[in-house]
């Protein structure tokens, strides 16, 4: 006998409803069983939608319909870490009714308070889709790579930061203005401020962290920097040296413990993520014993993300039932490395800065790095153009993070300096 699921929806965005025209035609799907859609809720019940919804059960309350005795799995895809979602997913494992939700935030801020209600019952959370759109990277991490060491998760888990860097680079238009064309075509939200300070792509590294290396799910230790202060010209000069600059969200597992953060990195043009460009996400997985993956696609979007929950409702009809979170929160033990011993890591950066063109000016900047005891690898000074002041490329040699932030400081202060230099990691070749 075919399996059913009878299903409530909660949120009718653009991922809520592509899961609903996706489901009007499951006929050609392979999910292994029938999916029912008992009930649906959102915030505006009169709004013009691209699907037929007059046919499901209206809830106002989403925690109704997560109650709801007709909702078996109950479907979370109204966003945000509190509120109404965290209310509706909590009455829902409390009733030890299975929950997936494509909420990256929900999970990255209350994930283990969530998975302790689920794997207390028995009860399924599914999140594939929260993290990185249709790519099914939650799942690999945590059965498909259960059986080696993951040494790294690296990876572009913002789309939007990705394309208006790309964008940037390749029209040779500002931050500002490629930002209002991404938000009119609909890659960025009207408010950008997740996706552009690094708050979005720190919600879903911080979930592969917890699932890669059993450190306790805690989006507090990730350190954050977006892409909002990178111009035009620090992608030109970057491209000059033969590197290009991307948000990279990073979990690492060190000597000294987890390194979780998300920052503009210099790539070498060689690497796999340089290659990454437009909307599209990546997620590169380092392992000892099995190699090394990429693996690539739309990170958002309402077909990708609406297959990703389609996946976890395949997942439930076939009655797979995994710990939440890969292991019992009891065991998420792995520590973080704290902040000195990050601090002390090498990397080389690249400094740049807008230098006053007079004399002697470029002789107090190297003065001042070599007080921090930071070496110059190279150096790229273009042309002021009429200017008073020079953009400057340097290229550190390998220092402490602490090191190049002392030079930093130090460079600043100088009155050659109108502007705060700024400072970004080099991944090595």
């Amino acid at each position: 006998m075919t399996k059913t699921i009878k299903i409530g929806i909660a949120g009718l965005g653009n991922v809520g409803t592509g899961l609903i025209e996706r489901l009007q035609e499951q006929e050609i799907l392979r999910l292994g069983g029938d999916v029912e859609i008992v009930g649906i809720s959102a915030r505006n019940r009169s709004r013009q939608r691209p699907v037929d919804i007059s046919g499901y059960d209206w809830f106002d309350d989403p925690v109704a319909l997560a109650q709801s005795e007709n909702t078996e799995v109950f479907v979370e895809l109204m966003g945000g870490a509190d509120g109404p979602a965290k209310l509706a997913v909590e009455a829902a494992l409390k009733l030890g009714k299975p929950v997936v939700t494509a909420n990256k935030a929900l999970i990255a801020e209350h994930g283990e308070e969530l998975a302790k209600l689920a794997d207390a019952s028995g009860t399924p959370l599914l999140f594939e889709a929260a993290v990185a759109g249709g790519i099914p990277v939650v799942r690999a991490i945590r059965e498909s790579f259960a059986g080696t060491q993951i040494k790294s998760l690296r990876g572009i888990l913002n789309g939007t930061c990705n394309y208006l860097l790309t964008e940037m680079k390749a029209s040779g238009r500002s931050y500002d203005d490629v930002l209002a064309d991404a938000q009119r075509l609909g890659y960025a939200e009207a408010d950008p401020f997740l996706d552009v300070s690094g708050t979005d792509a720190a919600h879903k590294i911080a979930i592969l962290a917890s699932l890669g290396f059993g450190v306790p799910l805690d989006f507090s230790q990730v350190d954050i920097s977006g892409v909002d202060t990178i111009s035009l010209k620090d992608l030109e000069l970057s491209a000059k040296l033969n590197h290009k600059i991307k948000l990279i969200a990073e979990a690492t597992n060190t000597e000294a413990g987890v390194i979780c953060r998300v920052e503009p990195v210099l790539l070498p043009l060689g690497s796999p993520l340089a290659q990454i460009d437009g909307p599209l996400n990546a997620v590169m997985v380092e392992t000892v014993h099995a190699g090394n993956y990429t693996l690539t696609g739309p990170g958002a979007g309402s077909h990708p993300t609406a297959s990703a929950v389609l996946g976890d409702l395949a997942a439930l009809l076939s009655d797979q039932n995994k710990q939440v979170l890969g292991l019992h929160v009891s065991e998420l033990t792995t520590q973080f490395c704290d902040k000195s011993a990050q601090d002390s890591v090498l990397s080389k950066y690249l400094i740049r800065v807008d230098l006053q063109d007079k004399a002697g000016a470029l002789a107090s900047l190297t003065e001042e790095l070599a007080k921090s005891d930071v070496s110059v690898e190279a150096l790229l000074q273009d042309s002021a153009e009429g200017s008073e002041f020079a953009p400057v490329a340097i290229v550190t040699h390998a220092c402490s993070h602490s090191a190049a932030e002392s030079a930093l400081s130090k460079i600043n202060a100088l009155s050659a300096v109108p502007n705060p230099a700024r400072l970004i990691r080099i991944e090595a070749s």
